[in-house]
């Protein structure tokens, strides 16, 4: 299962990515963009979770529609969730100890490329095809 390194290392491989701060907590960044970020859980997302509150760290991460993040909670819910505080965007939140690495790179990569800009994110796959 994955750790803040294997975060650290996906993210840090990805072109034009920096690692930063937001609101005090470790962020990745592409051209200024967040894409990534540890998210620990608020006393309003503790009461709206109750019993179903993860044990482990949190990574909020973008995906490229609100469509997306339906479907991963829906299909994985062990791994994947999300709070009130999130209704509406694309934003997914991953319990870290409970994701394997190569989902967790597959994540990371499409969080970037819905953050990168355009030009860069063609050429990141134009790269790899």
């Amino acid at each position: 299962m994955a750790t803040w390194e294997d975060v650290e290392r996906i993210a840090l491989a990805l072109p034009e990515t920096s690692e930063g701060t937001s609101y005090g907590n470790t962020a990745w960044q592409v051209k200024g963009r967040t894409f990534t970020w540890e998210r620990p859980l608020a006393k309003r997302d503790l009461a709206a979770l109750g019993d179903a509150v993860p044990t482990g760290a949190v990574l909020a991460a973008r995906v490229p529609d609100v469509g997306v993040k339906e479907s991963l909670v829906a299909t994985n819910p062990d791994v994947y969730f999300t709070t009130p505080h999130f209704d509406g965007y694309p934003i997914i939140l991953v319990q870290l100890d409970r994701v394997p690495v190569p989902e967790l790179e597959e994540l990371l990569v499409e969080a970037w490329l819905e953050r990168a800009p355009k030009r860069l994110a063609e050429e990141y796959v134009r790269d790899r095809s």
